[in-house]
């Protein structure tokens, strides 16, 4: 075929086809606008309603999807194309895509599931299949959390489903413990710590931080130490807070005391 012949046959397809495919790219054009208009003033509705920020997201995902994907079918049928049959043949691989993707498709399950049942929200810590940490996000297929050690945990939906879930909500409570000497006046020990937990600002102030004694041990008395916490100030709070009873102890002379042992020798050999 030579160049003439080729030129002939593009300027004859942009005569019969030109004003369609100026169509169909008009109509994608106003689609993508409209999915994308339509979606941030869906975004913003659901904003001031207090909708949780996964629903959202699904929502304007689910939304702007439909309305490209009628967009593409109109522009289809700019070319003449029958779209009934399209339709259908994608039903037919939506099946057999789907057989294939059982797992996927539990996971999704799950996901809409925990977007609309709520177990756990954003910003809060969980406990679940032996890991713990602050949920970040909740998607359609895998939830992750935030580790302690600032790592980043995935967990796939199906897995929370049907498991014990611990959720501590927005704020924790910190167990700390601290042996004194048998003779400390423990009313200004006492004092001492709830002192310095009122000093501490990440200390929440309600629910009051419990102090008391736990445990007469050997050689200390235990002094209990229970504050409440913000979620992200868990670990800052007691590094800060057993600095500070330290520091403090030794300052008003209350022992701290370390484990010690009398050792007495009986059957004393006679001297040389």
């Amino acid at each position: 075929m030579d160049l003439n012949a080729i030129e002939t046959t593009l300027v004859t397809f942009a005569v019969d086809k030109g004003f369609d495919i100026l169509g169909a790219i008009l109509i994608l054009g106003v689609g993508a606008y409209a999915a994308r208009w339509v979606g941030q003033k869906m975004d913003r509705w659901m904003e001031k309603q207090n909708m949780e920020l996964p629903v959202r997201t699904l929502l304007v995902r689910m939304t702007k999807l439909a309305i490209f994907a009628l967009a593409a079918i109109m522009a289809l049928e700019e070319f003449g194309i029958k779209t009934t049959s399209l339709v259908a043949g994608i039903g037919v691989a939506g099946v057999g895509i789907g057989l294939a993707l059982q797992g996927v498709l539990g996971n999704i399950f799950a996901g809409f599931t925990i977007i609309f049942t709520k177990p756990f929200r954003v910003g809060e810590y969980i406990e679940i299949l032996g890991v713990g940490g602050q949920v970040t996000n909740i998607e359609l297929t895998k939830t992750k959390l935030l580790h302690a050690d600032r790592s980043i945990v995935s967990i796939p939906n199906h897995k929370i489903l049907g498991e014990i879930l611990h959720n501590y909500g927005s704020t924790r409570q910190i167990i700390m413990e601290v042996g004194v000497a048998y003779q400390t006046d423990l009313p200004v020990a006492i004092a001492t710590v709830r002192a310095i937990l009122a000093s501490n600002p990440r200390v929440l102030k309600d629910p009051t931080p419990n102090v008391g004694i736990t445990a007469l041990g050997n050689s200390s008395i235990t002094i209990s130490i229970q504050p409440w916490v913000k979620v992200p100030d868990y670990g800052a709070v007691q590094l800060e807070l057993y600095e500070a009873i330290v520091a403090k102890f030794r300052a008003n002379n209350i022992d701290i005391p370390f484990p010690q042992r009398e050792v007495r020798l009986l059957n004393k050999p006679p001297a040389a």
